[in-house]
């Protein structure tokens, strides 16, 4: 349509009335179900089960309506809009179903661990930090900071030297396990000899450093840290033994053993060198073998992380043993003199800080302080250690530490 000066004019847009509701006794029951069931066979119907399934996330629901299920109800279709009985100004939430398959409550025993528990977690989180701060302010409020500043070394650890010595002598045991399986691989001695030789030597390192301790009356520290170190070097040494006398058994004598190796552990069968004694002292591992995996580098920013933390965790231990085990030894009474209960009360009361020393010292060990001799050597089995925490028995927590 035009206008006197030839412009084109637009027509008004259609305008949709709803159609007047019925008078009288028009709308009955029988109207309302039969238009409610149109509505609900419509696209829109399924459009709003469709979105409620995918709030509740329920993945069984039905599909999305297609565009032209959209469009037929935007434009108003007879179906879903106008005649008696007309809902399109209501939503159908509340007729879509809720309930489409049997479910299993969050918490129930079969669903418990199909669920994510990260929000109990952050909560246990929460509770821990502010149970152990009022802890910790409380303990300060009572005794102050008992830490010295002798806590790292102080003048009385000088008279430990022998200690000292004793430690720095021990590699002198891997090397007469060494001079032994040369003299076996040149069959200059006997397997049997080599066997006695070798159980000679690690009976002597075991030996010999508690022998100083008992001679030198060294601080309990002093004598825990020789000793830890020794029991390391005499479990490397059996187990260098053992690995080596099974490959004499396999490469020299000829003997048939169970379990013979495939031609890809034939590249471990191999003589013992000085560098792999060497290396296998100073990896952290406790089972020798000739070759190890290795990795490609040192990830220099991600080790000197790894020291900062073990410098902040063996800050930690130090703490809870001067500020809360020390006190609570130091106060209590005599288990013989004070009574059960008082006994009783004294070992709850250094379960907590005992719990917590516990673990500070397996992560500072087993995961700090391994990894770092792990990456310095580029040592490339890192499984140190299997998930103990979800251990079920006794047997399978020893298991999973090994």
């Amino acid at each position: 349509m035009e206008d006197s000066n030839g412009a084109e004019i637009k027509a008004p847009p259609p305008v949709h009335r709803r159609p007047p509701r019925p008078r009288g006794g028009g709308f009955t029951p029988e109207g309302f179900v039969a238009a409610l069931r149109r509505r609900l066979s419509s696209g829109a119907a399924v459009a709003a089960r469709a979105s409620f399934a995918a709030d509740s996330g329920d993945e069984s629901g039905p599909p999305e309506p297609s565009s032209s299920h959209r469009r037929r109800d935007s434009s108003g279709d007879t179906s879903s809009a106008g005649g008696p009985g007309d809902f399109t100004a209501f939503s159908f939430r509340a007729a879509a179903p809720v309930h489409w398959k049997a479910k299993e409550s969050p918490l129930s025993s079969d669903a418990i661990f199909k669920q994510s528990h990260a929000g109990l977690f952050n909560l246990c989180i929460v509770v821990l930090v502010a149970v152990n701060g009022r802890l910790i302010i409380e303990n300060l409020m009572k005794y102050g900071l008992l830490i010295r500043a002798g806590f790292w070394f102080n003048s009385t650890s000088l008279r430990d030297w022998p200690l000292l010595m004793c430690c720095l002598s021990l590699p002198a045991f891997p090397l007469g396990a060494f001079s032994v399986e040369q003299l076996a691989s040149r069959n200059v001695i006997t397997d049997a000899v080599a066997t006695c030789l070798h159980i000679i030597l690690t009976t002597a390192e075991i030996v010999y450093p508690v022998l100083v301790i008992l001679m030198c009356d060294s601080a309990v520290v002093s004598g825990f840290l020789l000793m830890f170190i020794a029991c390391i070097v005499w479990l490397k040494l059996v187990s260098f033994a053992h690995t080596n006398h099974d490959i004499r058994q396999l490469t020299i004598s000829g003997k048939k053993v169970d379990n013979a190796p495939s031609t890809a552990d034939m590249d471990n069968l191999q003589a013992p060198t000085l560098g792999s004694l060497i290396y296998f002292m100073m990896a952290p591992t406790l089972c020798y073998q000739p070759s190890y995996p290795r990795t490609e580098n040192v990830r220099k920013g991600w080790l000197i992380r790894q020291i900062i933390l073990y410098l902040i965790f063996t800050g930690i231990q130090g703490f809870i043993i001067e500020q809360y085990i020390n006190p609570i030894v130091v106060n209590s009474q005599h288990p013989l003199k004070g009574g059960l209960l008082n006994a009783v009360e004294t070992v709850l009361r250094l379960s907590l800080p005992n719990v917590y020393l516990w673990l500070c010292m397996f992560y500072c060990f087993f995961h700090l302080w391994l990894n770092i001799l792990a990456e310095i050597l580029r040592f490339g089995d890192r499984e140190f250690y299997k998930d103990w925490w979800n251990a079920k028995t006794i047997d399978e927590v020893k298991y999973k530490s090994s």
